[in-house]
Parts: C-alpha cells; structure tokens; sequence
C-alpha cells in the first residue's frame, strides 16, 4: 500500500507540477532541492505515473554510486509498499534486481553509459534523470552529452532532467538547452532545513597537509577526539565525514569504548552494514562516511556532523601513467553539504576540524574530474560514440588537450583505436567490459594466455585494490581473497565471475576469444590479435612465449621455487601496465620502464625479486621516485612480451660522463637488458652525440690558445658594434648551430673528447670571417689586436669587458700630447689610465676632459710617489715616453 502520508510530507513535492510543465514545454530541465527533499524519490515516481495519476512513462534514475542507487530503489519501493524488483528496481555493476513490471530502474552512471553505447536510442525509456549531477563526475557529464546526442538526432521526445542538490545550476541548463532558445528551465525545490551551529574545531598542533593518499595520523587522531568532543556536548547521532575507506578504518579503532555504537559508510561497505546506518535505530550511533554521504544519501537520526575538511579526488601524472585518487582539502561547497546534514530533521551543529580563517582561502567547489582524470575511458567511450576528439559533445568543461593527447597515446597502445582514433573492433569490445582500457587489454589478452577465469580474477584485483592488509603482493593478494571471507572478498568474487562471463563473450564479428599461438601464425582476426602484437615496433611478440602461459592449466608458475600464482599475476599486471614493468637495482630500489624509479617498503617480500610488474604505485610529492603500493613478481621472458612495443635495439651513441660512449643496447624503455661495446660507430651518430657534449659542456672542450680567445672578443665587438656580415660567437648556441661552417672537417673527424681538445678554436674560428664579401680582410683596421699609442708602444686592446667596449690599459706617460680619445670602429675605447708601477690611476673615455682636469689631480697625487717620473704641467704639449726622466736626459 503506498504510503501517502510519507510522500505528502517529501517538500519536492510543491516543485512537480513547475517541473512537468518544463518538461512538457522543452523536454528537458533542471531541478534543484537541497538533500532530503524527495527530488530522488518522488520525483522519479510522478514522472512515472506510478503516484499522482499521471501517464505512465518508464523512467531511468542514474546515481553516480552504487550504495546511492541500492538506497534510493529500496527507498521508492518501500514509499510504495513494495519489494524493490517490482515497479521499482536496480541495476549496478554485478547485481540487478529488476522484473517483468519495473517502471522506474536506479542505476549507476557506468551502466547507463553501458546501455546507450549498446542502444543508442535506450529503446522503451521515456525520461532519465541524472541525480547529483552537480558531483561532476566523469561518467555523467559524459552520459548527459551522450544523451543531449541522442534527443538532437534520434529522439526528440526522450525527457532529460538534471537533478542537483545545489543552486550552482546555470552551466547545467546551458549545456541542456542547447538547440533551444536560452538555457533549460529551472525548477528550484525549497527544503526544510533547521539552523545548524558551526563549530570551529582545528587542531592545537599544526598538522603535515596531505599528499597523495596520504593523511598525517595527527589529523586523524585530532578528527577520532573532536567525535569524542561532540558526543559529550551533543545528542543525537553523529555523522563523521574522512576521505576514504582507509582512514575511516583508523578513526573507528581509535574510538573504542564510546557509549555509541560505531557504523561505517562507504562504497566497499557489506550491504548490511549499509542498511543499519540507513535505518532508524532506537540507541545512539557514530556514523563514519566518505563523501557519498554528502547528498546521495539520508543517514536519519544525525544531529551533528564532524567534517574532517578532506576528500579524495582523482589525479594522474601523465607523463609516468602513475593515476590514483589524492587527498585534498574539501570545497566550500562539499563543506556545506556536509553541515546541513546536521539540520535535516532537527537543529543541529557541524564541527570543522579547520580554522575559520582557512574556510575563505578553500576551493569554492570541487574540480570537474574532466579536468584532472585519467581520460582514457572517456576517450574510448567518444570514439565508439563517434566522436574521437570530443569536440562535438555538450560537455560543461572541454576535456584538457594533454589529457586526451595521453589518452590516445594509451588507446592506440593497447589496440583500441587507429592512429587516426577511429574505434576498432577489439575497442568496442574493450568498451563494454566496464573497465579501464589498459585493464580491458589486460583481461582480453591475458584470457589468452591463461584461461578467462585466472585473467578475470587478477584483473579484478588491480581494478578495485585489496585493502593494505592484503598486502603489496599481488599473487599473495588473490591467494588471500580467494581464501577470504571478508567483504572485499565477496565482492572480488562477484567481479571476477563478471569478467569471466564477459572475457568468455564472443567478439562483435562472431569469432571467439583469440588464442595467441593461432593469432601469431595469422589465423585471428587482427583487431582481436593481443597489442604487443599489433603495435611493436616492427615486432611480434607472442604471449604464448610468456612461462605463464607454459602455466596455464598445470596450476604452477615457471622458474625454480616459483608460487602457482605469480607467473599469472605478473602477467596480467604488466598486461595492463607494460610501462611500469621495473627491473632490480638492488636494496628494493627498481627501475620501471617508464624511466621513473620505484621502491618497495622495508620488509616486503618484493624486494628481492629481479623484476616486477608494478599495479598500483603514487608518487609522493618532491619525489623522483615512486612508491610500490601492489606489484607481483615478474621474469624478464614475460616482461619482453607484456611490453614488447618498448623494446629497441640498436645502437647507442651519446655524450655520457664527459665523453662520447659507444654501444650496441638492448632496452625494454628506460630499462637496459644487455650491452656490448659498439666498434666503428656511424659516423653521424659520433658527430651528433659530440656536438651534445658541447651543448652541455660548452666550447672549453675545444683548444683555445690566448690568441683565440682575443679573435673571438674581437669578432663579438664587431657584431654588436657594425653587425652585417660579422658573425655572432660571443654566444656558444649560436656558434654550434652553425658548427657546420667553422668546425668542420675537424669536428667530422674527431671520436672521442681528447679529439675535440686538439681542434684549434682561433683556426676554426677563421672561418666565420666575412670572407665572401671582402670584409674579412678589414679585420686588423675595424679591431685591431693591438693599438699604436703617442710614445710608440703598440698596446694589446681587451675586447672582452662586460661593457662591451675595448679597453687600453696605458701608462699614462705614454699618452701626454694625445688629445682625442682613440677609436676603433669609431667606438671610443675606454682608456685605464696607469701609474708608472702599471697600477690604475684613472678611467677615461674623453682624454680631453681628462688632461684639463682629472689630471691635475692624479699629478698631485702620484708625483710625489714617483718623482723619477715626468709630471709636466701642462700633458697636452708634452713629449710622451715609457722611460724615467734620467733616461730621458741621456
């Protein structure tokens, strides 16, 4: 019997006939309602017609979790007094509930996905809503461009409603409004909220930020006291929100002995756990959550929030494929999200575990995972849409160039799509598996080698990670999910049994999965063919080469002592990751093939092993190297095949330790298999790999006599000075992008740095002079090495100073009678005027000037310390000399 009284009471209720009338009028709208409205309950049963007597219409709820789906069906059913599976019922990723008279089906985005890339029309299905769409999750911005597609071309009629829990709702009716006048309508609901006091609660001691998924245990210890704080000065259940599953572990062992009991929410949660923290309980109750409790749920009885201020959010390094979710601190948004949780049924209070001068300073909502995600099942899912690049999808925010550049990079590799991102055969199939691209090659190819199930059940490992207790083992890790009883066992379980099916399947063409020894002699169709075949470098690398596969059905690994488990394990993990395949350097350090290092933590059964094939790794902030978080023993024959399309061979020259090296190399990537010396290199190789030593060890490599170094200041005096013809080598860049014209032939000549140690600069330098037009032979008059001065020295010019102008260095005897300072290239030199013992007496580029007053006071200064010296009154009509005045009577 429906329960009328409960749904009068849901305040959404007052909004439905604005939002009929929307979606009567344009087909699609936007609905805002605060949490606990009813906008995911009895709005789906309007639209319906299965309460207010309307027509009846299936409908569609996409919810962006599983808990969140399972919760809103049994809510809708139970509002109609029905078992879920009647005219209510579900659809996750491994359970459906559904039957012959479902009408309204909840599912998560990733289904939905699923469905319209297998029915792009989603025959039979009037109206879907996308709740809490204001999450920005990746899946249902790309299941609500995929479906504005769908009403554009296929079907008009298709209702589509955005459901937000905020009022940040104007990029959403923009994006659905699209082919319309203006944005779509949209439809405010008013919720019934309580005040709820805020409590500022930061830490008395700073605390480490955090990094990756890191949290400083103080904050947590900091976060389990102010749960404490809040159940003495508080009634009512508290509602405790952390950023993942591991820290709400540790905050509930550190509230042991609370006169409360102590409940968990999360997405790895059993569902009966699920269902207590969702019912009413006659006894008081701690309530840790993650974020799906922010507003795809209602948690009844809370009275207080205690808000950690932290959140997890996906971030990948793409130059080292090194994805993973990172700790970072809440939104403003999220934060007040969380606090009205504390007000839905009674006033309330939220304590914050932050001071209150930080709230201004946090994000003001969370970042778009387009933005920061991994995008390479975005990118696959457009290319079997149609649409590579995605630009003609109506996405709020356009997917980041490099990320979309990287997801290619990674679709192409693993077979896809084509070069030109056109969706293959075995990419379509990859698509409907429901898993990353990289684990889907995974799965395909290492069912293969090993049979659907032993593939399926590693795979299902790496795509949902094995809590820390498992572990960093990875043949260990299924050793014991296979023998536990715990929840992340069951539903490791009940995925392995998912992918078994769905590796079982037959590709779209009809043909069965690919046995890699047929597919090398050319019996498989080539979209099916594994990717190390396909796309090696001139290569065909055949998984049956691996000794796993020499495994399959004996149940043991190859190699002496090796666990039955681990050959497989490592396989299937360097299958979807062939770039994180690391090689031993010893004392647990390992060098993936990326380039970047990886260590495995002090006691780890890892350390020892000669390879790894690395699954889950972070990089610590101000880190070179990676930290192995699950990795399982590799041999090096597996690892060839697993990344066969990053092995080269060949040869090797290069500037290395201040030489040029020479060698014949193998290398699996950055990671190098085998080495022999390299006799009669190519040539070119030589030249090129020397003019590198020059670039990073710069032109002192080379012989540079006192009169090269004087030829090239002269040379750079004359380029700034008259420019032209003469040539820039005051820079070393300059000079080697035109090695060709002064080095050669010596520079072709020479093999190693003691050859570039006997080329003369000053020769090589020659020629660079302006030869072809004549200059070059006006050298010695525009600058001279050497300047001719009054008593008939000829005095060296340093072209060299910072300045850039020449300096005569002069004892200031040898200048009397000189009037006008010197020129050279009509640039006055700047004049060092010395004393007879050739120390500075003066600067001057005006001698004029100088003799008729500086002079004077050097003169007083001076002849008294050198009285042999002349010192004539008047410098201007004097003789000049070098010599002492007795010299000069002679």
């Amino acid at each position: 019997m429906i329960r009328t009284a409960a749904l009068d009471a849901l305040p959404v209720r007052e909004a439905v006939p604005a939002l009929i009338s929307a979606l009567d009028d344009h087909g699609t709208a936007v609905l805002c309602a605060p949490p606990g409205t009813g906008k995911t309950t009895l709005v789906p049963l309007v639209l319906a017609g299965l309460v207010g007597g309307g027509p009846r219409r299936r409908v569609v709820v996409a919810e962006p979790r599983r808990i969140a789906a399972r919760a809103a069906a049994r809510r809708m059913a139970w509002l109609l007094g029905e078992q879920v599976g009647g005219a209510v019922g579900f659809t996750v990723r491994g359970e459906r509930v559904v039957g012959p008279d479902t009408v309204v089906e909840v599912v998560t985005t990733g289904v939905l996905l699923q469905r319209l890339q297998r029915d792009q029309e989603l025959t039979g299905v009037d109206v879907v809503i996308l709740d809490e769409c204001h999450e920005r999750h990746l899946d249902a911005d790309t299941v609500a461009a995929f479906l504005l597609d769908v009403r554009e071309t296929l079907r008009p009629e298709l209702r589509l409603v955005a459901a937000s829990a905020t009022t940040d709702s104007a990029g959403w009716a923009r994006v659905l409004g699209q082919g319309g006048l203006g944005g779509a309508p949209v439809v405010e609901a008013a919720g019934v909220s309580y005040p709820v006091e805020t409590v500022w609660a930061p830490p008395a001691r700073p605390v480490r930020p955090p990094h990756g998924m890191r949290v400083d245990p103080a904050q947590l210890t900091h976060v389990a006291s102010v749960v404490r704080r809040a159940l003495a000065e508080r009634a009512g259940d508290v509602l405790c929100f952390l950023p993942g599953v591991g820290e709400i572990a540790r905050v509930a062992g550190q509230l042991g002995g609370v006169d409360a009991e102590v409940l968990q929410i999360h997405g790895r949660a059993p569902a009966a756990a699920q269902d207590a923290a969702l019912s009413v309980a006659d006894h008081r109750r701690v309530i840790l959550s993650t974020a799906v409790a922010e507003s795809s749920l209602t948690v009844p009885g809370v009275r207080v929030v205690v808000d950690s201020g932290l959140a997890r959010e996906p971030r990948v390094d793409h130059a080292r494929g090194l994805g993973a979710l990172a700790t970072v601190r809440a939104s403003r948004a999220a934060g007040r999200q969380r606090a009205g949780r504390a007000g839905r049924e009674a006033p309330g209070a939220v304590y914050r575990c932050w001071a209150e001068a930080e709230d201004g300073r946090l994000a003001a909502f969370p970042a778009p995972e387009i933005r920061v995600a991994d995008l390479a099942q975005f990118a696959l899912q457009a290319a079997c849409w149609g649409d590579p690049d995605a630009t003609g999808l109506a996405l709020l925010d356009p997917p980041p160039a490099g990320a979309m550049a990287a997801a290619r990079e990674v679709l192409v590799a693993v077979g896809a799509v084509d070069p030109a991102g056109g969706v293959t055969a075995r990419g379509r199939r990859m698509a409907r598996l429901g898993l990353h691209p990289r684990l889907a090659r995974a799965l395909l190819d290492g069912s293969a080698a090993l049979g659907a199930r032993r593939a399926a059940e590693v795979v299902a490992l790496i795509s949902e990670e094995p809590p820390r207790e498992y572990g960093d083992d990875l043949a260990g890790a299924w050793r014991r999910a296979r023998a536990g009883g715990d929840g992340y066992a069951a539903r490791w379980r009940t995925e392995a049994r998912r992918l078994e099916r769905a590796a079982a399947e037959r590709d779209p063409a009809g043909a069965p999965p690919p046995d890699p020894r047929a597919s090398n002699a050319g019996g498989a169709d080539s979209s099916a063919r594994p990717a190390c075949e396909e796309h090696g470098p001139g290569r065909s690398h055949d998984l049956s080469a691996s000794p796993a596969f020499e495994a399959r059905g004996s149940g043991r690994s190859p190699g002496s002592g090796a666990a039955p488990d681990d050959g497989a394990a490592g396989l299937i993990a360097a299958l979807a990751f062939p770039e994180r395949v690391a090689k031993a350097k010893g004392s647990g350090s390992f060098l993936m093939a990326n380039g970047t290092g990886a260590e495995v933590g002090d006691g780890s059964g890892l350390r020892q092993a000669p390879w790894l094939a690395v699954a889950v790794a972070d990089r610590p902030p101000h880190s070179a190297s990676a930290r192995v978080r699950l990795a399982a023993v590799l041999d090096e024959d597996t690892a060839r095949v697993a990344a066969g399309h990053l092995l080269t061979d060949g040869e090797e020259v290069r500037w290395e330790d201040g030489d040029l090296v020479a060698r014949a190399a193998e290398r699996l990537g950055a990671i190098e298999l085998a080495v022999r010396p390299l006799r009669g290199p190519d040539p070119a190789l030589v030249r090129a790999a020397l003019l590198d030593g020059l670039r990073s060890e710069g032109l002192g490599l080379l012989r540079w006599s006192p009169d090269a170094v004087t030829l090239r200041s002269r040379l750079g005096f004359l380029h700034r000075t008259l420019g032209g013809a003469w040539p820039d080598v005051a820079d070393d860049r300059a000079l080697l992008k035109r090695a060709d014209a002064w080095l050669e032939p010596e520079l072709s000549r020479a093999r190693r740095r003691a050859d570039l140690g006997r080329i003369d600069a000053g020769q090589a330098l020659n020629r660079l002079l302006p030869w072809a037009t004549g200059e070059a032979v006006r050298l010695d008059e525009l600058a001279p090495e050497r300047l001719e001065v009054p008593s008939g020295s000829r005095i060296r010019l340093d072209y060299s100073a910072e300045h850039g102008r020449p300096v005569l260095a002069v004892k200031l005897q040898e200048l009397f009678g000189l009037a006008e300072t010197p020129r050279v290239a009509g640039v006055p030199v700047v004049v060092h005027l010395l004393s007879p013992a050739g120390r500075p007496a003066a600067v001057t580029s005006d001698l004029a000037s100088f003799w008729q007053g500086g002079y004077r006071a050097v003169r007083a200064e001076l002849r008294g310390r050198y009285p042999k010296h002349p010192w004539p009154e008047d410098p201007a009509t004097a003789e000049p000399t070098r010599h002492t005045n007795a010299r000069l009577r002679r």
